[in-house]
Formats: C-alpha cells, structure tokens, sequence
C-alpha cells in the first residue's frame, strides 16, 4: 500500500515537475519568439523607412528635374521676347532715325523751295515791270502806224484777217483735192495688194460635195441580205435614214441618195456595221442607225473642237463648237461649208492684220459668219441674221454679232472688221470653180419639199428620195388614220404643185406603221 502510494506521490511530484519544465520552456520560447517578432519589427521599419527614404530622393529628383525643365523653358521664352523686343527697339530706333534724315531732308527741300520761289518772285517782279515797257512801246508803235497809214488798229486786223482767209480757202481746196486724188489712188494699189496677198497666202483645195456616196462591198451577195426577204429591210433602212439605197447591177458596190451628207454618212456607217456585224433586219437596223447618228453627233462635236484647235480660236460656246462642226456636212453652193468657213477666217486674219485690225476678233468672225446655214431654227430668217441671233444668244462679241449678221447687207455694219468679213466671204465663194449654183438650187428645193410635209400635224419624218422625184412622208399612226393620209398625201402634192417650181413630177408617198411592243420577263 505504501509503495502504491509512493509510486502515486512520486507521479504527482513528476507530473508537476513535467509541468513547471514545460512552463519554463513555454516561457522561454514566448519570450523567444517576442523577441525574435521585435527583431522582424524593427527590421521591417528599418527597411520601410530605408525604402520611404529612397522613394522621398527618387520624387525630389523628379521634381528638381520638373522644375529644371520649366525653368529652362521659361528661360528660353524670357530670352525669345526679349530678342523680340531687342529687335523692336531696334527697328523703332532705326524708323526714328529714317524719321530724322526724312525730317531733315524735308527741312532742307523746303529751304530751298523758299529761296527759289523768292527767286520767281523777284523774276515774275522783273518780267512784269519789262512787260509794262514792251505794253508803252506797242502802243507807241500802233500809235505811229495808224499815223501813217490812215487805219485804225481793228480795221486794218479785219482787212488782214479777210485777205489770209481767202488765201486759205484757195489754198486748201487745192489740198483737199490732191489729198482726196492720192488716198484714191494709194487706197486702190493698198487694196489690191491686201486681197492679192491674202489669196496667195490662203490657197487651199477645195472639196465639192455631191448627193451621192457609194458603199463598197466585198461580193454581191450581201446585196440580198441588205435587200432582206421581200426587201424589208432595205424599206426599214431607207425609213430610219431618210436615205435612197439603190441596189443595181454596179458589181461590190450600193448607192446611197440624199441631198442631206450628214444622212448620207449615218447611212453609210450603219450599213458598214450591220454588214461587219452580219445581223441584220428591220429591228436591228433601227438600233445600230440610232447608235450611229448618236456616234456622228460626237464627232461633229470633235471635228467643231479641232477647227476651233487649228484656228487658234478659244472658248467658243459648245453649241457653236457643235455647228462649226456640222458645217463639215453642209455645202453652200456646192461648197463644202466647213472648209469655206476656215478659208474666209484665214483671209480675215490676214487682211485685218494688214489693217492693224484685231486679227483674232475677224478671224471668230469669219468661222462663224454662216453658222446660219447649218442651224435648224428659224429656218424663214435669212442665215445671216440667224448667225447674228445664235452669235447673240451664246455671248459673243457685238463686233463679231455684227460682222456676221452685216456680212450680206441685211444688217447695218457697224464695225470696222465687218466689212473685212463681207469682202473675204466674196473672195472664197467668188474664185473659179469654187462654187456651183445649180447644186445650191437643187439642195434648196429638197429641203423645201419636206419642209412642206413636215408643216401638217401628225408628220413624224420627211425624207426627199430619188433627186426630189418622190417624197416619202411618215405620220404618227395614234394621230393619223388610213383614211386621213390618203388626203394627207393629196393635200402635200396641192401644196407643192401652188408653192414650187420643179421638174416633171413628184410622187408623194405617206407611210402609216403601227407597231405593237411587248416584253417577256
């Protein structure tokens, strides 16, 4: 029992002992670790504030940096306006001293100004004082000569001045007459050698246009595919041109008719595409000759463009460039217009440079002085006042507007260079072999034919075919009715039997086509 209770006491007293040891080492290991913790502390602060130290110099150093720039740049600007106002100060002290040497220089002028108008004083003072004595000694003179002869001052003035105008009425009679005599002659041999120079310098060739172009073809047998199956398309060719095909016996060769060139070339160059293209029938000929009057109407627009190029001749309306251009398909008098034009410019430049004229302002004048004849307005006007009025409505000069409306004396002239144009017209047109009057005649009465069909309502086209001998007339079928063009064609053919004069007899032939037009979509 003892034992047991010795062993229980030595277990308590081991226990506590245990206790007390673990406690002791607790404690020393608390007291460790605290001071192990304020050794991490104060190496922490040591390091936050070694790093609050660094980073205190690293934004000093940006600041001082911050501040050495600005300083430096409001230095440099502090230097900048003070250059500027180094060399202000300069510029005012150097405009004060020019200033100084102007004030003085005015000081001196206006000295010397005061000693020289003393100067005229003192001689207008001399010269009045002379003039007073030269008044005496006149008078005296008078005096003594009145004396002598009998005659007061005022008469003897009036006898003197009647007997020196007589002399030079008698005197300049004679000169007015020998002045008159050689202006006559030297104005004829001047003349002359203008006109004589002005041909010599300006001969050109000239080209005469008939009513008849020719069509060459490779073999006869596109004659048939032209003529078409019951010669339908040869019809609808001749009703979209206006154009007589004549299709005959001539090997590779077809015939175009018209008295209009511009129709003639519309035909000629849709034939040559519907040949090269090898389709061809009515509806197909309809758009390639529409295609081709609008192709022609670009290159009468390009060939306006390059006469005007060659003759030097600048901003012209583009309606006037057009007409110029037209003129390359008209002929006046069988004269090609075009060419006539730009021969009547070249010698207008030429004569009005020999007059000391404006050279440039006659030469516009003479390329456009018959514009008239190719403008399809106002056809009753005669064509020089037409050209004046188209001249006036695009803006041109009202020289040029009178030279072109003056240059066949339905105008009064007005100008210098209008003459010019009227005298070089006649030259062009009056040299051998440049005109022929009867082709004139001829253009003139085709012209006149369908101009009388196209005056009646419900007339679409015209056309003069076969040199005048038929006239085919095309009426709108929504207006004209079958039994209206039977005396549509008897009222044409008593219109022109009342109105025209013509050889043998003219066929009149209406033509009424309706079409029906659908689409499949």
């Amino acid at each position: 029992m003892e034992i047991v209770i010795g062993i229980g006491i030595g277990l308590v007293i081991g226990a506590l002992v245990a206790f007390l040891i673990a406690k002791s080492l607790f404690t020393t290991k608390n007291k460790n670790n605290d001071v192990l913790l304020q050794d991490r502390k104060t190496a922490l602060e040591s390091e936050m504030q070694e790093r609050l130290k660094l980073l205190d110099e690293k934004k000093q150093l940006e600041m001082k940096n911050k501040f050495r720039t600005m300083k430096e740049e409001q230095d440099r600007e502090a230097n900048k306006r003070k250059a500027e106002i180094v060399n202000t100060e300069n510029r005012i002290i150097q405009k004060e001293k020019d200033l100084n040497k102007s004030l003085n220089e005015y000081k001196k002028k206006e000295g010397d100004l005061d000693n020289e108008r003393n100067r005229i004083t003192s001689i207008r003072e001399g010269l009045t004082i002379k003039q007073d004595e030269v008044d005496k000694m006149h008078k005296q003179q008078v005096t003594q000569l009145e004396n002598i002869a009998g005659l007061s001052g005022e008469e003897a003035k009036l006898q003197l001045v009647e007997s020196m105008k007589e002399e030079a009425r008698s005197h300049s009679k004679v000169q007015i007459k020998e002045i008159l005599d050689e202006a006559k002659l030297t104005a004829n041999r001047e003349a002359k050698k203008i006109i004589l120079q002005t041909i010599q310098r300006s001969a050109t060739e000239q080209a005469i246009d008939n009513a008849i172009s020719v069509f060459n073809i490779e073999s006869d047998e596109v004659k048939g595919r032209i003529i078409g199956r019951e010669g339908r398309n040869i019809r609808a060719l001749e009703a979209a041109t206006g154009v007589e095909i004549i299709v005959d016996d001539t090997p590779e060769a077809i015939i175009l008719s018209a008295f209009d060139s511009v129709r003639r070339e519309v035909a000629r160059l849709a034939l040559h595409r519907l040949v090269s293209d090898g389709r061809i029938h009515p509806a197909r000929i309809e758009e390639v000759v529409e295609k081709t009057r609008k192709q022609l109407e670009e290159e009468i627009i390009e060939i306006g463009e390059r006469t005007c190029i060659d003759l030097g001749i600048h901003n012209l309306h583009p309606e006037l460039v057009k007409l110029v251009g037209k003129m390359r398909y008209r002929s006046s008098y069988g004269q090609n217009l075009l060419q006539h034009s730009r021969e009547v410019a070249n010698f207008c430049a030429i004569m009005a440079s020999e007059m000391g004229l404006n050279a440039k302002m006659a030469k516009r004048a003479g390329l456009l002085h018959d514009i008239g004849k190719v403008s399809e307005d106002d056809p009753e006007l005669p064509h020089a006042l037409l050209g004046a009025k188209l001249a006036e409505k695009y803006k041109e000069h009202p020289s040029i507007i009178n030279a072109i409306g003056a240059h066949h004396d339905e105008m009064e002239m007005t100008d210098a260079i209008s003459p010019i144009i009227q005298v070089c017209d006649a030259i062009s047109g009056a040299r051998p072999g440049a005109r022929r009057e009867v082709f004139e005649s001829y253009i003139k009465r085709l012209k006149d034919l369908e101009a009388i069909a196209m005056s009646y309502d419900g007339v679409q086209k015209s056309y003069a075919i076969q040199a005048g001998r038929e006239l085919r007339v095309i009426v709108e079928s929504d207006r004209v009715t079958d039994e209206s063009a039977d005396s549509l064609a008897m009222d044409i053919s008593n219109k022109i039997q009342t109105e025209m004069t013509y050889p043998g007899q003219i066929k009149i032939t209406v033509i009424r086509e309706k079409r029906a037009i659908a689409y499949a979509k």
